[in-house]
């Protein structure tokens, strides 16, 4: 957490000489970053910053397990199935935006960790305003208008895409409050203050439950929208907390902020923002498409509904369990590692990456346990009764406990070059091992012999495992410690 100072007034701001009876003017208050994390010990740098946000991460999840259970067991599988098909299309848009968001962060650990509050500020100015314009004046109205060919691509039985449409395009076109979420939790970790997403991202999560049972399942005057309510819900919570977020921005209450002044666009800073964020970006997109294009795969099957009802659960919400909390550390790993190397510590921003790694395995661990040992029951939470479908869901839950062991680390040393502004290395290893290689797999079982779900599930495990040694060599050659990071000062 930020903590606050008290600076004395420049002398060139001071007031005249005060008489004997007179009382000194007010001092400046400023709000400093937390130096902890490049000097503090460096397991609990890591700690602090990646508990809120497994946290936050796991409330999220089960957020998306409520609105699972309930359209499961109200609907049935249909609507499972077809939110998990909504999801994998928008989070292929949404990832693109998401992008200027890392770029954003890359700066301003680097910033944080140089101790410059002035290019913080701009930093997140800047990425804010580009965000907002891309979401809203790009991608929301081309993704209201694609929607039905985007369901049509992957496969989607009618009753599937009858179930997704509408919730597609309500979260299209108004999910501007969950990037607003996006972009603030983003920077705020990267300028060291974890607690203050979590706060956040547990209410907005809270507040997007309490909406979801109401709007999916109906109360008193209130019909039920079925599986447009999941989307109803997301999108009021989120521009709740949206709209709060950007008055703090404002009015200056947080460890960052807005500027001042220099509201236009910063075509210089924002061309570094879209440097380091666009290959990101590319990645996150490049891993959707192979969801989707896996997702295709899945609807070619003869049992086609049933599959992509079990990925939409196991993968979709349970195996959440694992990639939330290593999202998490991926995160905290890319902040410790930029703010440690804008520091001046190299040496212990390599550290750290081991440090989430091994966080990260510990926790894939005990959930594979019980993946690996009591999967249907956990399939029996979502409604999953039908005995086909339980006998997929069963495959695909033990593949993924030993798949969660290589995702958990590899993403902490995606955190830790994305965090040192190596963002392109990640997406050449996510287009190898997300892309090429399951969707590869799929397609030659597909064209030579019978595509079953094992087949799909095993391709995803391999998939996992190269994105992880791909990963753990890279960053050990340590040719990120001489990326250069940095932006002119403003005049003034």
């Amino acid at each position: 957490m930020a903590e606050e100072i008290v600076e004395p007034l420049p002398e060139a701001l001071s007031e005249p000489a005060l008489g004997d009876d007179e009382l000194p003017p007010p001092p400046v208050k400023a709000l400093r970053f937390d130096r902890s994390i490049v000097e503090g010990p460096l397991t609990a740098a890591v700690w602090k910053m990646a508990w809120p946000a497994v946290l936050t991460n796991l409330i999220s999840g089960l957020q998306g397990w409520v609105d699972q259970i309930m359209v499961g067991n109200l609907i049935g599988y249909q609507a499972n199935a077809a939110i998990g098909a909504a999801l994998q299309i928008f989070l292929l848009v949404i990832t693109f935006v998401g992008s200027i968001f890392i770029g954003m962060s890359v700066l301003v650990s680097r910033f944080t960790g140089a101790n410059d509050h002035e290019k913080v500020n701009r930093t997140v100015y800047q990425g804010f305003i580009t965000a907002i314009f891309i979401s809203l004046g790009i991608l929301a109205p081309i993704g209201y208008f694609a929607a039905p060919s985007l369901l049509d691509l992957i496969h989607a039985k009618p009753d599937v895409a009858a179930e997704a449409l509408p919730f597609l395009r309500i979260m299209f076109t108004c999910s501007i409050g969950m990037l607003i979420y996006f972009m603030l939790s983003g920077s705020l970790r990267a300028a060291g203050d974890a607690r203050t997403p979590m706060v956040l991202g547990i209410t907005m999560n809270v507040l997007n439950m309490g909406l979801n049972i109401i709007l999916i399942r109906g109360l008193g005057p209130i019909p039920s929208f079925g599986t447009a309510g999941s989307a109803m819900g997301t999108c009021i919570a989120s521009g709740s907390v949206g709209i709060y977020s950007l008055y703090k921005l404002y009015k200056g209450s947080w460890v960052i902020s807005f500027p001042r002044k220099g509201y236009a666009p910063d075509w210089k800073l924002i061309r570094q923002l879209f440097k380091f964020g666009l290959p990101a970006g590319i990645q996150g997109i490049a891993m959707n498409i192979g969801g989707v294009l896996m997702y295709g795969f899945m609807g070619s099957l003869l049992l086609s509904e049933e599959t992509q009802a079990v990925y939409a659960v196991c993968y979709g919400q349970l195996f959440l369990l694992v990639t939330w909390s290593s999202n998490a550390l991926m995160g905290a790993s890319a902040a410790v590692t930029g703010q440690n190397i804008g520091a001046g510590h190299p040496d212990r921003a390599a550290a750290a990456v081991k440090t989430a790694a091994a966080f990260g395995l510990s926790g894939a661990v005990f959930v594979g346990l019980f993946f690996f040992f009591i999967p249907q029951q956990l399939l029996g939470i979502f409604g999953m009764q039908e005995p086909k479908v339980v006998e997929i869901g069963i495959e695909l839950l033990r593949v993924l406990s030993v798949s969660g062991l290589f995702i958990s680390m590899a993403l902490a040393y995606t955190g830790g070059l994305q965090g040192s502004g190596d963002t392109k290395s990640p997406l050449y290893i996510s287009i190898i091992s997300q892309v090429i290689l399951p969707v590869g797999v799929c397609y030659v079982i597909k064209h030579t012999s019978t595509l079953e779900p094992l087949h799909i599930w095993l391709a995803i495990l391999t998939g996992h495992l190269t994105r992880f040694i791909l990963s753990y060599r890279r960053f050990n050659q340590q040719r990120w410690r001489s990326i250069t990071v940095d932006i002119e000062r403003t005049a003034g």
